[in-house]
């Protein structure tokens, strides 16, 4: 029977034996990935465990909270408050930051996080996820802000997602590639099947929500339009069409056999740059992606290059296999030269 290798296991190697993470990294990172084993155990109970449905209340963005949404994001706050890796968390579910309280010791990492992505799939039993992000806290000084969160994606120090489908896996990256473990429920571990991961360069299958197409601006018209002209178009080849509305979903299927995802700038909210968050949603994905030998960007920019000024800032966002995505965003810069 072949080796099995743990998520702890294999966190200690990157700390020991490549120098690429810290201690207190580590030891952040094993307790997110335990939360997200209780996260896990909710999710597959369903209505067995009366968390199906929503709470009655709404998240700062406006949005109905689904009961695991609230859930979610307690059991990681409460998970990752007292270990003494964290000066403060920031969440999708919550107006401001979470400060770790005195009665704890405060470490020097900042924590993002999108509890459960994905909430409009929970009560049909479609994949969700859990997002989440690591910073290193700038400066010495004692105390902490929202400014200390506002850094650009490329000072990542970790970064990762949960996906709770028919397996529940942890795709992790801490800067030298993407590894994918597996739930084990009879051990309860986390154990590594896929290491470096890569996002073929090429693809003929792409992500978005094809009923905003009557708002899109017309770069993305043009690239929809060569993409469904198949191998009559421009394009020559004919492409495939998937989209689980599941941030998690659309990227877990892009990372093990390719494609691109595309959540534009449309013109139902034109003050808005984009839907998605830059924080919780948007610079972890595409820190794994570009990890993956993929691209990330927002039409004209690199996702990682951005730097926010609010920390629930929205961004648009295109990524995946780096050769789609580079011809979607040139068709963006083409129409800002005009």
């Amino acid at each position: 029977m072949a080796r099995q290798t743990s998520l702890t296991q294999y966190l200690v190697e990157q700390q020991r034996e490549h120098g690429h993470i810290p201690q207190e990294l580590r030891l952040l990172i094993e307790v997110v990935a335990r939360a997200c084993k209780r996260i896990a155990i909710a999710v597959n109970k369903g209505a067995l465990g009366d968390v199906l449905g929503t709470a009655g209340s709404e998240n700062v963005q406006g949005e109905v909270q689904k009961k695991l949404d609230i859930i979610a994001n307690e059991v990681l706050i409460e998970a990752n408050e007292w270990g003494g890796h964290l000066a403060a968390m920031a969440s999708e579910e919550m107006d401001g930051i979470y400060v770790v309280p005195n009665r704890y010791p405060q470490g020097e990492y900042l924590l993002l996080f999108d509890p459960l992505d994905g909430s409009s799939n929970i009560d049909v039993n479609v994949s969700i996820g859990t997002i989440f992000s690591v910073l290193r806290k700038v400066g010495h000084s004692r105390g902490v802000s929202e400014d200390d969160f506002l850094q650009p994606g490329k000072q990542q120090a970790a970064a990762g997602y949960c996906v709770y489908g028919p397996q529940s896996m942890l795709v992790l990256t801490v800067g030298d590639g993407v590894a994918v473990f597996t739930l084990d429920r009879e051990t309860g571990s986390w154990v590594l099947t896929q290491d470096q991961v890569k996002i073929p360069e090429d693809t003929k299958e792409f992500a978005i929500n094809m009923s905003n197409m009557r708002h899109w601006a017309p770069p993305v018209k043009r690239y929809i339009d060569e993409c469904l002209a198949g191998s009559a178009g421009p394009r020559a080849k004919d492409f495939n069409m998937r989209w689980v509305a599941s941030m998690v979903a659309d990227v877990h299927r892009i990372l093990t056999r390719g494609g691109v995802f595309m959540y534009p700038w449309d013109q139902r909210e034109p003050d808005k740059p984009g839907k998605l968050r830059l924080m919780y949603e948007a610079n972890p994905m595409a820190f794994i992606v570009e990890q993956a030998g993929g691209a990330a960007t927002n039409g004209t920019e690199r996702i990682m290059s951005l730097h926010p000024t609010k920390l629930h800032e929205r961004v648009a966002v295109v990524l995946g296999s780096k050769n789609e995505v580079e011809r979607f965003t040139a068709y963006h810069l083409e129409a800002a030269e005009k």
